[in-house]
Protein backbone atom coordinates (compact mmCIF):
# COMPACT_ATOMS: atom_id res chain seq x y z
CA UNK A 1 0.00 0.00 0.00
CA UNK A 2 0.96 3.64 -0.40
CA UNK A 3 1.26 5.10 3.09
CA UNK A 4 2.06 8.65 4.16
CA UNK A 5 2.88 9.66 7.72
CA UNK A 6 2.67 13.26 8.90
CA UNK A 7 5.14 13.80 11.75
CA UNK A 8 8.47 12.09 12.36
CA UNK A 9 8.61 12.00 16.14
CA UNK A 10 8.84 8.76 18.12
CA UNK A 11 5.47 7.44 16.96
CA UNK A 12 5.52 8.62 13.36
CA UNK A 13 9.07 7.56 12.58
CA UNK A 14 8.76 4.18 14.29
CA UNK A 15 5.47 3.47 12.50
CA UNK A 16 6.87 4.54 9.13
CA UNK A 17 10.04 2.47 9.42
CA UNK A 18 8.14 -0.65 10.51
CA UNK A 19 5.55 -0.36 7.71
CA UNK A 20 8.35 0.20 5.22
CA UNK A 21 10.15 -2.88 6.52
CA UNK A 22 6.94 -4.88 5.99
CA UNK A 23 6.89 -3.86 2.32
CA UNK A 24 4.55 -0.87 2.16
CA UNK A 25 5.63 2.23 0.25
CA UNK A 26 5.98 4.88 2.94
CA UNK A 27 6.52 8.63 2.74
CA UNK A 28 7.23 10.49 5.98
CA UNK A 29 6.40 14.19 6.04
CA UNK A 30 7.76 16.78 8.45
CA UNK A 31 8.05 20.56 8.22
CA UNK A 32 11.42 20.48 10.00
CA UNK A 33 13.91 20.62 7.11
CA UNK A 34 16.90 19.76 9.29
CA UNK A 35 15.18 16.64 10.57
CA UNK A 36 14.25 15.52 7.04
CA UNK A 37 17.82 16.12 5.83
CA UNK A 38 19.11 13.99 8.70
CA UNK A 39 16.68 11.18 7.89
CA UNK A 40 17.59 11.28 4.21
CA UNK A 41 21.22 10.76 5.22
CA UNK A 42 20.26 7.56 7.03
CA UNK A 43 20.47 9.00 10.53
CA UNK A 44 17.71 9.41 13.10
CA UNK A 45 16.87 12.46 15.24
CA UNK A 46 15.93 10.27 18.22
CA UNK A 47 17.63 7.48 20.11
CA UNK A 48 15.75 4.19 19.88
CA UNK A 49 17.53 0.80 19.90
CA UNK A 50 17.90 -0.69 16.38
CA UNK A 51 15.97 2.15 14.70
CA UNK A 52 18.91 3.06 12.44
CA UNK A 53 19.37 -0.59 11.44
CA UNK A 54 15.69 -1.15 10.65
CA UNK A 55 15.52 2.13 8.74
CA UNK A 56 18.41 0.94 6.58
CA UNK A 57 16.62 -2.37 5.94
CA UNK A 58 13.43 -0.49 4.98
CA UNK A 59 15.26 2.12 2.91
CA UNK A 60 13.98 0.94 -0.53
CA UNK A 61 10.43 1.59 0.68
CA UNK A 62 11.03 4.88 2.53
CA UNK A 63 10.95 8.49 1.43
CA UNK A 64 11.21 11.66 3.50
CA UNK A 65 9.89 15.08 2.46
CA UNK A 66 8.69 18.44 3.77
CA UNK A 67 5.79 19.01 1.35
CA UNK A 68 2.28 17.54 1.43
CA UNK A 69 1.58 17.73 -2.29
CA UNK A 70 3.34 14.67 -3.70
CA UNK A 71 3.08 12.56 -0.56
CA UNK A 72 -0.65 12.99 -0.02
CA UNK A 73 -2.10 13.05 -3.54
CA UNK A 74 -2.51 9.32 -4.23
CA UNK A 75 -1.98 7.73 -0.81
CA UNK A 76 -4.12 4.82 0.37
CA UNK A 77 -3.57 5.55 4.06
CA UNK A 78 -2.33 8.70 5.81
CA UNK A 79 -1.31 8.57 9.45
CA UNK A 80 -1.40 11.79 11.46
CA UNK A 81 1.34 11.44 14.07
CA UNK A 82 1.93 15.05 15.09
CA UNK A 83 2.49 16.33 18.60
CA UNK A 84 -0.46 17.17 20.84
CA UNK A 85 1.29 18.89 23.77
CA UNK A 86 -0.74 19.94 26.81
CA UNK A 87 -2.20 23.45 26.98
CA UNK A 88 -2.06 25.42 30.25
CA UNK A 89 -5.47 24.01 31.28
CA UNK A 90 -4.35 20.41 30.67
CA UNK A 91 -6.27 19.91 27.43
CA UNK A 92 -4.24 18.91 24.34
CA UNK A 93 -3.04 21.61 21.96
CA UNK A 94 -4.51 20.52 18.61
CA UNK A 95 -3.04 23.15 16.29
CA UNK A 96 -0.69 20.68 14.55
CA UNK A 97 -3.51 18.17 14.17
CA UNK A 98 -5.65 20.87 12.56
CA UNK A 99 -2.85 21.86 10.15
CA UNK A 100 -2.35 18.23 9.14
CA UNK A 101 -6.04 17.62 8.54
CA UNK A 102 -6.39 20.74 6.39
CA UNK A 103 -3.24 19.85 4.44
CA UNK A 104 -4.64 16.40 3.66
CA UNK A 105 -7.93 17.81 2.40
CA UNK A 106 -6.17 20.36 0.23
CA UNK A 107 -3.79 17.97 -1.49
CA UNK A 108 -5.58 14.60 -1.68
CA UNK A 109 -6.95 13.72 -5.12
CA UNK A 110 -7.38 9.95 -5.20
CA UNK A 111 -10.25 7.45 -5.07
CA UNK A 112 -10.54 6.50 -1.38
CA UNK A 113 -8.31 7.51 1.51
CA UNK A 114 -8.17 6.37 5.12
CA UNK A 115 -7.04 9.19 7.41
CA UNK A 116 -5.72 7.68 10.63
CA UNK A 117 -5.36 9.52 13.91
CA UNK A 118 -2.18 7.98 15.34
CA UNK A 119 -1.57 10.90 17.67
CA UNK A 120 -3.20 10.61 21.07
CA UNK A 121 -6.20 12.87 20.64
CA UNK A 122 -9.25 13.81 22.71
CA UNK A 123 -12.37 11.71 22.40
CA UNK A 124 -14.37 13.04 19.47
CA UNK A 125 -11.32 14.19 17.50
CA UNK A 126 -12.06 11.71 14.72
CA UNK A 127 -15.26 13.58 13.89
CA UNK A 128 -13.47 16.93 14.14
CA UNK A 129 -10.60 15.83 11.88
CA UNK A 130 -13.13 14.50 9.39
CA UNK A 131 -14.88 17.86 9.25
CA UNK A 132 -11.56 19.70 8.68
CA UNK A 133 -10.47 17.34 5.90
CA UNK A 134 -13.89 17.58 4.26
CA UNK A 135 -14.00 21.39 4.44
CA UNK A 136 -10.50 21.77 3.03
CA UNK A 137 -11.13 19.20 0.29
CA UNK A 138 -14.33 20.90 -0.87
CA UNK A 139 -12.71 24.35 -0.84
CA UNK A 140 -9.84 23.08 -2.98
CA UNK A 141 -11.74 20.85 -5.40
CA UNK A 142 -15.10 22.57 -5.62
CA UNK A 143 -17.22 19.46 -5.07
CA UNK A 144 -18.42 17.27 -2.24
CA UNK A 145 -15.99 14.87 -0.57
CA UNK A 146 -18.58 12.12 -0.15
CA UNK A 147 -16.93 8.71 -0.48
CA UNK A 148 -13.43 10.09 -1.00
CA UNK A 149 -12.13 9.51 2.52
CA UNK A 150 -12.89 8.15 5.97
CA UNK A 151 -11.29 8.86 9.34
CA UNK A 152 -10.08 6.10 11.66
CA UNK A 153 -8.36 5.91 15.02
CA UNK A 154 -5.37 3.61 15.52
CA UNK A 155 -3.86 4.38 18.94
CA UNK A 156 -0.28 3.37 19.63
CA UNK A 157 0.89 1.51 22.71
CA UNK A 158 4.63 1.90 22.26
CA UNK A 159 7.16 1.95 25.07
CA UNK A 160 10.09 4.18 24.27
CA UNK A 161 13.23 2.06 24.36
CA UNK A 162 11.37 -0.93 22.92
CA UNK A 163 9.15 0.83 20.36
CA UNK A 164 10.21 -1.35 17.42
CA UNK A 165 9.55 -4.53 19.36
CA UNK A 166 6.14 -3.19 20.39
CA UNK A 167 5.34 -2.26 16.78
CA UNK A 168 6.27 -5.63 15.28
CA UNK A 169 5.06 -7.83 18.15
CA UNK A 170 2.22 -5.87 19.79
CA UNK A 171 -0.10 -7.10 22.55
CA UNK A 172 -3.01 -6.00 20.37
CA UNK A 173 -3.89 -3.75 17.46
CA UNK A 174 -6.81 -1.36 17.97
CA UNK A 175 -8.57 0.24 15.01
CA UNK A 176 -11.70 2.36 15.26
CA UNK A 177 -13.89 3.63 12.46
CA UNK A 178 -17.55 3.97 11.56
CA UNK A 179 -16.74 2.96 7.97
CA UNK A 180 -16.37 -0.74 7.09
CA UNK A 181 -14.21 -0.02 4.06
CA UNK A 182 -11.73 1.88 6.24
CA UNK A 183 -11.58 -1.02 8.69
CA UNK A 184 -10.87 -3.44 5.84
CA UNK A 185 -8.05 -1.24 4.51
CA UNK A 186 -6.38 -1.11 7.93
CA UNK A 187 -6.83 -4.84 8.41
CA UNK A 188 -4.98 -5.41 5.12
CA UNK A 189 -2.27 -2.93 6.12
CA UNK A 190 -1.60 -4.68 9.42
CA UNK A 191 -2.15 -8.26 8.26
CA UNK A 192 1.58 -9.22 8.27
CA UNK A 193 1.71 -8.16 11.93
CA UNK A 194 -1.65 -9.66 12.87
CA UNK A 195 -0.72 -13.02 11.32
CA UNK A 196 3.01 -12.70 12.14
CA UNK A 197 3.92 -13.82 8.61
CA UNK A 198 6.90 -11.48 8.10
CA UNK A 199 10.52 -12.58 8.46
CA UNK A 200 11.82 -10.83 11.59
CA UNK A 201 15.08 -8.88 11.49
CA UNK A 202 17.95 -10.71 13.20
CA UNK A 203 18.40 -7.96 15.82
CA UNK A 204 14.66 -7.98 16.68
CA UNK A 205 13.79 -11.69 16.77
CA UNK A 206 10.20 -12.80 17.21
CA UNK A 207 9.68 -13.67 20.90
CA UNK A 208 9.00 -17.30 21.65
CA UNK A 209 5.33 -18.09 21.80
CA UNK A 210 4.14 -15.07 19.82
CA UNK A 211 1.29 -16.07 17.51
CA UNK A 212 -1.61 -14.23 15.95
CA UNK A 213 -2.00 -10.73 17.38
CA UNK A 214 -5.49 -9.82 18.68
CA UNK A 215 -7.34 -7.18 16.65
CA UNK A 216 -9.82 -4.88 18.36
CA UNK A 217 -12.09 -3.41 15.69
CA UNK A 218 -14.45 -0.83 17.13
CA UNK A 219 -16.00 2.60 16.69
CA UNK A 220 -14.04 5.87 16.70
CA UNK A 221 -14.90 7.04 20.21
CA UNK A 222 -14.12 3.67 21.80
CA UNK A 223 -10.71 3.45 20.11
CA UNK A 224 -9.86 6.96 21.30
CA UNK A 225 -10.91 6.18 24.87
CA UNK A 226 -9.01 2.87 24.93
CA UNK A 227 -5.73 4.75 24.56
CA UNK A 228 -6.44 7.22 27.37
CA UNK A 229 -7.87 4.56 29.66
CA UNK A 230 -4.86 2.26 29.17
CA UNK A 231 -2.29 4.94 29.97
CA UNK A 232 -4.28 6.25 32.93
CA UNK A 233 -4.51 2.74 34.38
CA UNK A 234 -0.76 2.14 34.05
CA UNK A 235 0.00 5.55 35.57
CA UNK A 236 -2.35 4.77 38.46
CA UNK A 237 -0.70 1.40 39.02
CA UNK A 238 2.71 3.05 39.37
CA UNK A 239 1.37 5.71 41.71
CA UNK A 240 -0.41 3.05 43.76
CA UNK A 241 2.75 1.08 44.46
CA UNK A 242 4.57 4.32 45.28
CA UNK A 243 1.86 5.20 47.81
CA UNK A 244 2.11 1.72 49.33
CA UNK A 245 5.88 2.25 49.36
CA UNK A 246 5.49 5.25 51.65
CA UNK A 247 3.58 3.11 54.11
CA UNK A 248 6.11 0.27 53.75
CA UNK A 249 8.87 2.66 54.71
CA UNK A 250 7.02 3.74 57.85
CA UNK A 251 6.23 0.21 59.06
CA UNK A 252 9.56 -1.35 58.07
CA UNK A 253 8.26 -3.52 55.24
CA UNK A 254 10.25 -4.44 52.11
CA UNK A 255 8.40 -2.80 49.21
CA UNK A 256 10.05 -5.10 46.65
CA UNK A 257 8.66 -8.15 48.44
CA UNK A 258 5.28 -6.47 48.88
CA UNK A 259 5.13 -5.74 45.15
CA UNK A 260 6.11 -9.31 44.33
CA UNK A 261 3.55 -10.69 46.74
CA UNK A 262 0.66 -8.76 45.21
CA UNK A 263 1.94 -8.89 41.63
CA UNK A 264 1.89 -12.68 41.50
CA UNK A 265 -1.87 -12.47 41.80
CA UNK A 266 -2.89 -13.06 38.18
CA UNK A 267 -5.61 -10.42 38.51
CA UNK A 268 -2.96 -7.78 39.29
CA UNK A 269 0.27 -8.77 37.53
CA UNK A 270 3.86 -7.77 38.28
CA UNK A 271 4.38 -5.15 35.58
CA UNK A 272 4.36 -1.46 36.56
CA UNK A 273 4.67 -2.32 40.25
CA UNK A 274 8.23 -1.03 40.73
CA UNK A 275 8.35 1.64 43.42
CA UNK A 276 10.53 4.63 42.59
CA UNK A 277 10.48 8.31 41.80
CA UNK A 278 7.51 7.99 39.47
CA UNK A 279 6.68 8.20 35.82
CA UNK A 280 7.68 10.72 33.21
CA UNK A 281 7.77 10.81 29.42
CA UNK A 282 5.43 12.11 26.77
CA UNK A 283 2.40 9.92 27.48
CA UNK A 284 1.34 9.43 31.09
CA UNK A 285 1.43 13.05 32.20
CA UNK A 286 -0.16 14.42 29.03
CA UNK A 287 -2.77 11.68 28.69
CA UNK A 288 -3.93 11.72 32.30
CA UNK A 289 -4.21 15.50 32.11
CA UNK A 290 -6.22 15.26 28.89
CA UNK A 291 -8.51 12.60 30.38
CA UNK A 292 -9.27 14.84 33.36
CA UNK A 293 -9.88 17.78 31.01
CA UNK A 294 -12.22 15.72 28.81
CA UNK A 295 -14.21 14.53 31.81
CA UNK A 296 -14.51 18.15 32.97
CA UNK A 297 -16.21 19.01 29.67
CA UNK A 298 -18.97 16.54 30.63
CA UNK A 299 -19.16 17.77 34.25
CA UNK A 300 -17.44 14.63 35.50
CA UNK A 301 -14.62 14.30 38.00
CA UNK A 302 -11.71 11.85 37.73
CA UNK A 303 -10.59 11.64 41.38
CA UNK A 304 -8.62 8.39 40.95
CA UNK A 305 -6.66 9.75 37.98
CA UNK A 306 -6.12 13.10 39.71
CA UNK A 307 -4.81 11.30 42.80
CA UNK A 308 -2.39 9.28 40.65
CA UNK A 309 -1.04 12.54 39.21
CA UNK A 310 -0.62 14.08 42.66
CA UNK A 311 1.17 11.03 44.09
CA UNK A 312 3.53 11.09 41.11
CA UNK A 313 4.29 14.77 41.62
CA UNK A 314 5.11 14.18 45.29
CA UNK A 315 7.61 11.42 44.48
CA UNK A 316 10.00 14.02 43.13
CA UNK A 317 9.71 16.04 46.32
CA UNK A 318 10.59 12.91 48.29
CA UNK A 319 14.06 12.89 46.73
CA UNK A 320 14.76 16.29 48.25
CA UNK A 321 13.15 15.28 51.56
CA UNK A 322 15.32 12.17 51.84
CA UNK A 323 18.50 14.10 51.09
CA UNK A 324 17.49 16.67 53.69
CA UNK A 325 16.93 13.89 56.22
CA UNK A 326 20.47 12.61 55.74
CA UNK A 327 22.48 15.77 55.03
CA UNK A 328 20.36 18.14 57.21
CA UNK A 329 21.46 21.15 55.16
CA UNK A 330 21.41 21.21 51.36
CA UNK A 331 22.63 24.76 50.77
CA UNK A 332 26.23 24.56 49.59
CA UNK A 333 26.11 20.79 49.01
CA UNK A 334 27.03 19.10 45.73
CA UNK A 335 24.62 16.46 44.47
CA UNK A 336 25.18 14.19 41.47
CA UNK A 337 22.32 12.85 39.35
CA UNK A 338 22.85 9.63 37.41
CA UNK A 339 20.43 9.64 34.50
CA UNK A 340 18.49 12.39 32.72
CA UNK A 341 16.19 10.54 30.30
CA UNK A 342 12.81 9.66 31.77
CA UNK A 343 13.60 5.95 31.32
CA UNK A 344 16.48 3.79 30.00
CA UNK A 345 17.12 3.20 26.28
CA UNK A 346 15.80 6.58 25.15
CA UNK A 347 17.02 10.16 25.06
CA UNK A 348 13.53 11.57 25.68
CA UNK A 349 13.49 14.27 28.37
CA UNK A 350 9.80 15.13 28.30
CA UNK A 351 8.43 15.16 31.87
CA UNK A 352 11.71 13.56 33.00
CA UNK A 353 11.95 13.39 36.82
CA UNK A 354 15.62 14.41 36.64
CA UNK A 355 14.70 17.87 35.33
CA UNK A 356 12.33 18.57 38.24
CA UNK A 357 14.76 17.16 40.78
CA UNK A 358 17.64 19.26 39.43
CA UNK A 359 15.51 22.41 39.64
CA UNK A 360 14.41 21.65 43.21
CA UNK A 361 18.01 21.07 44.30
CA UNK A 362 19.21 24.26 42.62
CA UNK A 363 16.45 26.18 44.40
CA UNK A 364 17.80 24.78 47.68
CA UNK A 365 21.24 26.18 46.93
CA UNK A 366 22.89 22.96 45.76
CA UNK A 367 25.48 22.54 43.07
CA UNK A 368 24.15 19.84 40.75
CA UNK A 369 26.22 17.53 38.53
CA UNK A 370 24.52 15.31 35.93
CA UNK A 371 25.33 12.42 33.62
CA UNK A 372 23.43 10.30 31.13
CA UNK A 373 24.91 7.79 28.67
CA UNK A 374 22.64 8.89 25.80
CA UNK A 375 20.59 12.00 26.64
CA UNK A 376 23.34 14.45 27.63
CA UNK A 377 23.60 16.13 24.22
CA UNK A 378 19.83 16.55 24.00
CA UNK A 379 19.76 17.92 27.54
CA UNK A 380 22.39 20.55 26.76
CA UNK A 381 20.42 21.56 23.66
CA UNK A 382 16.96 21.65 25.27
CA UNK A 383 17.86 23.01 28.74
CA UNK A 384 20.69 25.51 28.17
CA UNK A 385 19.53 27.69 31.07
CA UNK A 386 19.50 24.95 33.72
CA UNK A 387 22.67 25.75 35.66
CA UNK A 388 24.03 22.25 36.23
CA UNK A 389 27.43 20.72 35.51
CA UNK A 390 27.29 18.16 32.71
CA UNK A 391 29.78 15.34 33.20
CA UNK A 392 31.22 12.95 30.64
CA UNK A 393 31.25 9.92 32.92
CA UNK A 394 29.64 8.63 36.12
CA UNK A 395 33.05 8.81 37.78
CA UNK A 396 33.36 12.52 36.99
CA UNK A 397 29.85 13.00 38.36
CA UNK A 398 30.93 11.37 41.63
CA UNK A 399 33.94 13.63 42.19
CA UNK A 400 33.55 15.50 45.50
CA UNK A 401 29.77 15.11 45.72
CA UNK A 402 27.91 14.83 49.00
CA UNK A 403 25.42 12.37 47.52
CA UNK A 404 24.54 10.57 44.30
CA UNK A 405 20.97 10.02 43.16
CA UNK A 406 20.18 7.22 40.70
CA UNK A 407 17.40 8.77 38.62
CA UNK A 408 17.37 6.57 35.49
CA UNK A 409 18.12 2.87 35.84
CA UNK A 410 20.48 2.48 32.90
CA UNK A 411 22.13 -0.94 32.87
CA UNK A 412 25.59 0.61 32.86
CA UNK A 413 24.87 2.23 36.23
CA UNK A 414 24.04 -1.15 37.73
CA UNK A 415 27.43 -2.40 36.53
CA UNK A 416 29.59 0.51 37.72
CA UNK A 417 32.70 -0.06 39.79
CA UNK A 418 31.03 1.29 42.91
CA UNK A 419 34.17 0.90 45.00
CA UNK A 420 35.89 3.46 42.76
CA UNK A 421 32.78 5.67 42.80
CA UNK A 422 32.77 5.70 46.63
CA UNK A 423 36.45 6.69 46.75
CA UNK A 424 35.77 9.78 44.62
CA UNK A 425 32.81 11.06 46.65
CA UNK A 426 33.04 13.48 49.54
CA UNK A 427 30.33 11.48 51.31
CA UNK A 428 29.49 7.95 50.09
CA UNK A 429 25.72 8.45 50.16
CA UNK A 430 23.55 6.94 47.42
CA UNK A 431 19.84 7.54 46.98
CA UNK A 432 18.56 4.79 44.70
CA UNK A 433 15.54 6.47 43.11
CA UNK A 434 14.60 3.32 41.20
CA UNK A 435 15.40 0.67 43.83
CA UNK A 436 17.54 -0.87 41.11
CA UNK A 437 20.94 -1.27 42.78
CA UNK A 438 22.35 -4.07 44.95
CA UNK A 439 22.07 -2.63 48.45
CA UNK A 440 24.32 -5.17 50.18
CA UNK A 441 27.05 -4.73 47.58
CA UNK A 442 27.04 -0.95 47.93
CA UNK A 443 27.07 -1.18 51.71
CA UNK A 444 30.16 -3.41 51.52
CA UNK A 445 31.90 -0.55 49.73
CA UNK A 446 31.02 1.83 52.54
CA UNK A 447 27.92 3.47 51.08
CA UNK A 448 25.05 4.76 53.12
CA UNK A 449 22.22 3.39 50.97
CA UNK A 450 18.76 4.96 50.74
CA UNK A 451 15.94 3.47 48.70
CA UNK A 452 12.95 5.49 47.65
CA UNK A 453 10.64 3.34 49.79
CA UNK A 454 12.97 2.13 52.47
Amino acid sequence: MKVSIIGTGYVGLTTGVCLGFLGHKVTCIDTDEKKIALLRSGKTPIYEPFLTELMAAAQPNLQFCTEYAGAVKNADVIFIAVGTPPSPDGSPDLRYLSEAARGIGKHYDGDFLVVVNKSTVPIGSGNWVGSLVRESFEQQHGHKANGHFSVASNPEFLREGSALHDSLYPDRVVIGSDNNRALEVLYSLYRPILDQTFAPPPYLPRPEGVGAVPLISTDLASAELIKYAANAFLATKISYINEIGQLAEKVGADIAQVAKGIGLDARIGTRFLQAGIGWGGSCFGKDTSALVATAREYSLGMPIVEAAREVNRRQRDRVVEKLLGELKILKGRTIGLLGLAFKPNTDDLREAPAIDIARKLLERGCKVKVHDPVALERFEREYPDLAVVCCESPEDTADDVDALVLVTEWQEYRELNWEVIASRMRTPLILDGRNALDRSRLERFGFRYLGIAG
